[in-house]
């Protein structure tokens, strides 16, 4: 990417090497870190919550092969509400936990799924986020796959004239995600590969964490970057 970014703790320009980047080193993260962390205890109670909503949402899909559109979509738009609200608080607050379990294999015996397809499907769901209601309406994104399976459905690459130059790399970016990553594949398959890798970098961070440093409450997955 070639644009820059201000460090959220030095005030540095840098340039970001992911998409989350906010600091321009190790150091600014730990320090702006240990500056913020004793002033959320209540919010491991909302992280909590979250992580069993998006849980639940998730769940509600074993029987999704057998339900009509409408109700699809509201699973859906439930779920990636949840997937990507979640992301965003475990960036916001856990990021070195976040890169940690990134790096590795996923975790409940899917073993060698690579960092770049928990990374990219993350990033396509942001996709999702953004555009549906504004640009797209979510039936826009599903569709019948094989057998009775619902799948995601390959989009023509979104307008961004509206967007800021940065705000358009990401977007253009985050789009190519859900192509490569969802499009053509089955609708659970996404939402299970997230919650599982959010479900273990969240417990990995509670393992970590003191009672006085715990992370705030959920941020809105809008203020992504």
């Amino acid at each position: 990417m070639g644009s820059t970014r201000t460090c959220e703790q030095c005030g540095a320009s840098f340039a970001p090497r992911r998409e989350h980047a906010r600091f321009c080193s190790a150091r600014c993260r730990v320090a702006w870190n240990r500056e913020r962390a004793g002033d959320a205890t209540a919010g491991e109670n909302a992280l909590d919550w979250s992580l069993d909503a998006m849980a639940e949402a998730i769940d509600r899909f074993d029987q999704m092969a057998s339900w009509d559109l409408p109700r699809v979509l509201a699973a859906v738009s439930e779920a990636v509400w949840w997937v990507t609200l979640v992301d965003a608080t475990l960036v916001r607050y856990h990021p070195a936990v976040y890169d940690t379990v990134l790096s590795d294999t996923v975790p409940g015996g899917q073993q060698g799924a690579p960092r770049q397809m928990i990374a990219g499907t993350l990033a396509g769901l942001r996709f999702v986020r953004n555009q549906m209601g504004r640009h797209h309406d979510l039936a826009d994104f599903i569709q019948r796959g094989r057998g009775a399976a619902w799948a995601w459905r390959a989009l023509p690459e979104p307008a961004c004239d509206t967007l800021s130059p940065h705000g358009q790399e990401w977007e253009l970016t985050r789009y190519q995600a859900y192509q490569t990553w969802l499009s053509g594949r089955p609708v659970t398959a996404a939402f299970t590969l997230a919650a599982r890798f959010l479900s273990q970098t969240a417990a990995d961070a509670a393992e970590i964490t003191t009672p006085a440093a715990t992370a705030p409450g959920p941020v809105s997955p809008a203020g992504q970057p």
